[in-house]
């Protein structure tokens, strides 16, 4: 069996989950500011 084409488009990840719409929010906010305290080298995915 072949694998389908298409695995999730960067467009679609950044929009839902990058940087500029986690601080859209304040939960988002908060989960960058977790992951801050955590100590991870990348906030949000690339």
């Amino acid at each position: 069996m072949t694998k389908r084409t298409l695995g999730g488009t960067s467009r679609k990840k950044r929009r839902t989950s990058g940087f500029r719409k986690r601080m859209q929010s304040p939960t988002g906010r908060r989960v960058i500011k977790a992951r801050r305290s955590k100590g991870r080298l990348r906030l949000t995915t690339v």
